[in-house]
Formats: C-alpha cells, structure tokens, sequence
C-alpha cells in the first residue's frame, strides 16, 4: 500500500530526540513509513522499538519495506543481554533485523566454577556454548570479548578495543547495562558502552535494561516499555539454557517484567531507560578523551 508523499520538495534532514519531535515531524511533513527509515536512523530506532508514533504511519507500508537495523544488545556477561533484553532481542530479530549479543567476558568465574567443582577454563567453555545456543534461540548472534570476569577494566586501551569492536558492527540501536549497579563487570559495559556512543557522535539509539533490579541493577525508572508477551516463552527457553546460572536470577526477572508489564498494561514487558542526546552538551564541551570514530 503506499502512503502518502513528502509535500517538501527538497531533502530534508530529520533530526529528533523525543516522541514529540516525532509527532510533530509526522504531522508537519506527512512522511510514509519508507521515507522515516531512509531519511533518520534515528527514526528508524524509535519505529523499531514501538514509539507510538501516528497511527496513520504504523498503518502504511509492509514491514518488508523496512530498512533493516543492526541491533547490538551488550552485557558484561554471557548470559546478561538475554536476561536483561532478550524478548526486545527476539522481536526485533522477528523483525528481520539482524540482532548481536556482545559479551565482556567468556562465561569464566571462579566463584561458580568453585561452586559447580570445576575448572574455571572448563566453565568458559561451557558458558559460552550455551550462550551461543540461548541467543540463536532468540535469532541472535553471540559474539565475546576477552576480558576477564571481576577483573574488567576501564582504561584507554580499552575503550579503544570496544569502540573498534562495536562500531564494526555498525548498529542503529544499542542496549547496554544500567550503570548503577551493584556488579563491577556491568558498570563497565555500561561506561564502555557510553563511552562508544559519545565517539560515534551519537549515531545510535542507546538503551540501558535492567538486570536482577535491587539486588544488582540500583535506582532504574524506566521511560520506555516492550511488551515481551509474544515472546516471552522463547525468552524464557533461551534464558534456561544458560543452565549454569540460571536458578539463581530467572525468578527475580520473572517478577520483573510481570511488574513492568502492571507499569505499562500488558502481561509481560522490559523496562529500558533511552538516552536522549538532548541530555548530552555540544561536542566541544565533552571530557578529554572522547573521540569520533570516523577521526
């Protein structure tokens, strides 16, 4: 079905940070849903995560019309972006957008290894087979760095190692680790994370999830929700195959999005803080240390 055309004879360069530009774009400027995914990456993040944006627009063209995004969830863990976004992760990839896990560490803890009376290697080992599983359960790609779990580091180096691993992915949305939190590994995915958005010059659409909230992730007050109902059975499986971990979170997040799900009116849902650029001053003001990636 097609929709209806730009008025606007020129080219016109979308720049938006909210829901209401968002609105106030659709109503000035009649775009279809094609035109809002070529013109503004993003735009195109907030279709993908289900802004309400004018109805007439959701209605317009088949979502085979879309321009696929690249969706990178990251945790500092192997098992934290399915716990944290997996059923985001599942809809998106339903979507046919291509969807990446990215990991800190390879799934090593001397404390569960010692726990499980195996060897921390062995453990790895494990872990990361089963990450692997669990994300293709949710269409997604799981990719590791090499850090090592309790000893993660933020340093130069090692923002430049991330910032070359993510950008190489070339995402259009990002969901990371809330930074308070009482875990040191997530709060250096979050940072490094941040870091990364900052040398992209804000490119991509970042969202922080929560993950095991009040007894890890600290003071979360979500401002945007995806109901996971559709999903939530598959999130579940994936998140079960995880097995080395598993019992000890699964019923904390159950509660969780049963309880985002009450916030937002449907069964199920994840809670995500979006980071608006509007809360980000000029580029020349920023701290010493933050580069665009294309310099």
């Amino acid at each position: 079905m097609s929709g209806p055309t730009l008025d606007h004879p020129q080219p016109v360069d979308i720049s938006v940070t909210s829901e209401n530009d968002i609105r106030r774009l659709i109503h000035m400027m009649k775009l279809t849903r094609r035109e809002i995914l070529e013109k503004s990456p993003r735009l195109a993040g907030a279709v993908a995560m289900g802004l309400p944006l004018a109805a007439p627009v959701l209605a317009e063209e088949p979502s085979t019309a879309q321009r696929k995004l690249k969706v990178v969830a990251v945790g500092g863990h192997v098992d934290d972006p399915q716990g944290g976004c997996g059923g985001a992760m599942a809809l998106h990839a339903e979507q046919g957008h291509e969807v990446v896990a990215l990991s800190l560490t390879h799934g090593d803890s001397e404390p569960i290894a010692g726990q499980l009376g195996i060897s921390n290697k062995e453990l790895a080992a494990r872990r990361s087979a089963d990450a692997i599983k669990s994300c293709a359960l949710l269409k997604a790609r799981m990719i590791f760095m090499d850090q090592i779990d309790l000893h993660t580091e933020i340093t130069p180096a090692r923002y430049q190692e991330f910032s070359r691993t993510m950008l190489a992915e070339k995402p259009d949305i990002v969901f990371t680790h809330w930074p308070i939190d009482t875990h040191p590994d997530h709060r250096v995915a979050s940072l490094l994370t941040y870091n990364t958005w900052l040398d992209a010059g804000l490119k991509f659409e970042l969202y922080y999830y929560e993950v095991e909230t009040g007894r890890q992730t600290q003071h979360f007050f979500p401002n945007h929700y995806v109901d996971i109902t559709p999903v939530e059975a598959r999130k579940r499986e994936a998140c079960f195959t995880n097995g080395a971990t598993i019992e000890g979170w699964w019923g904390l997040h159950e509660a969780m999005q049963r309880f985002r799900g009450m916030e937002y009116g449907c069964k199920a849902a994840e809670g995500f803080v979006h980071m608006s650029s509007r809360l980000i001053c000029p580029p020349p003001f920023w701290q010493h240390g933050c580069r665009y990636a294309e310099e």
